[in-house]
């Protein structure tokens, strides 16, 4: 499996963008991106953003190992992470005490996106990768929160991600991003943006996003506006919600879902149809002002078209079909709990969560089934005894 010791990691993205469902999909392969570039001699440089990392972080260890082997590292550490500011204060300290470059983000912003990025000297050329995702560079939490990672080595991502880390540190302001979103600087008009697309289309139209929660007044009338357009959207917010689905005139056409579970449901994804593209994008803020104006918060695009299918048919598909532990917006505000479907009507009940670690369970036992040493056990042949070392 991806971050096994047999594996090599960056072989992998080399091969193709990943995409890891965390927490049904381990976190190991994250930390395992860091620590095996602190240890590589060919990785010049490492630079990533820390939001909330959890005390004996073996992320934060790991980049201390790679200032002290000779590799340009550079952290950015935010204080200001809501009951964080301890551990991540204690953090800077030993990073600094390390030999890493420690920066603090831009004055008045907090920076809430989420991004690691390494720089590999490979022959006689350079070569960046990034990891991306919804949550936190933090072990504890990724075992409990439901968030979304994805490993690239495409050019126009990582030199995206080149340009928000000139930015962040002080060096340079991006004329433009060639795939990346970014708050504050145009990620708002952007969304309206991808709205008011689908909103032309009329009732070939589709949106379907997953977000924490939506309280932008301006993206909110422009969802209303979509749907009096005859677009049909459904939304997954887990907290606030201060759009009101199902008015007559107004919303009939939204949806509101939330979904309560053992798992944290974390990760953002915008779906928008764009006249049969289907962009998928995923993102470290939500649709609030916060997250628009006072907060660096990146959106990035899926392109692969595997990975896009699995998002919008294992993942969001999955999860709108949900009636366990889902509950839906009512226009008035209140919420009631879905009715799960009887069995009687030909599919029993669907738990999303309990549907992932199934698939989980499943794609960890085909993994396994191909090791030489279980396969002869699948089949009935009996395996051949081990050998000992030879005198």
């Amino acid at each position: 499996a991806l971050g096994d010791e047999s594996t090599d990691l960056l072989e992998a993205i080399r091969g193709g963008d990943v995409l890891l469902h965390h927490p049904y999909e381990s976190f190991e392969p994250v930390v395992a991106f860091i620590e095996s570039a602190a240890d590589d001699p060919d990785v010049l440089a490492i630079k990533m953003t820390l939001y909330r990392a959890e005390q004996g972080s073996p992320i934060v260890r790991a980049l201390q190992r790679a200032a002290e082997n000779g590799k340009q590292v550079t952290a950015l550490v935010e204080l200001k992470a809501r009951m964080d500011e301890e551990a991540n204060i204690l953090s800077a300290r030993e990073l600094e005490q390390a030999g890493v470059h420690v920066v603090y983000g831009l004055i008045g912003f907090k920076t809430h996106s989420k991004l690691a990025l390494v720089v590999r000297r490979e022959g006689e050329s350079i070569r960046r990768y990034v990891h991306l995702g919804t949550g936190n560079y933090n072990s504890a939490t990724a075992r409990s929160y439901s968030d979304l990672s994805l490993f690239t080595a495409r050019e126009e991502f990582t030199a995206d991600a080149t340009a928000l880390f000139n930015l962040l540190t002080g060096y340079s302001k991006p004329s433009q991003w060639r795939k990346f979103l970014v708050s504050p600087l145009g990620l708002k008009q952007a969304v309206l943006q991808l709205i008011d697309d689908e909103t032309r289309s009329g009732g070939d139209g589709r949106i379907v996003a997953k977000m924490n929660a939506l309280a932008d007044p301006e993206v909110i009338k422009a969802l209303y506006r979509a749907s009096q357009a005859g677009v049909q959207i459904d939304l997954l917010v887990r907290g606030v919600c201060a759009l009101r689905p199902g008015v007559p005139k107004l919303s009939e056409r939204i949806r509101v879902k939330s979904v309560v579970d053992r798992f944290l449901e974390h990760a953002r994804i915008w779906h928008f149809h764009a006249r049969g593209e289907k962009k998928v994008y995923l993102a470290s803020g939500d649709w609030m002002p916060r997250n628009f104006i006072r907060r660096v918060d990146v959106a990035f695009p899926v392109e692969s078209a595997l990975l896009k299918e699995r998002i919008l048919s294992e993942i969001l598909g999955t999860m709108l079909a949900d009636d366990v532990k889902t509950r839906a917006l009512r226009p008035d505000g209140t919420y009631e709990r879905v009715r799960p479907r009887t069995q009687g009507s030909g599919e029993g009940p669907l738990r999303s969560q309990e549907h992932f670690l199934a698939l989980a369970r499943r794609a960890a036992f085909a993994d396994a089934s191909r090791s030489p040493a279980v396969a002869p056990l699948l089949s009935g042949t009996p395996p051949e005894p081990r050998r000992g070392p030879q005198k």
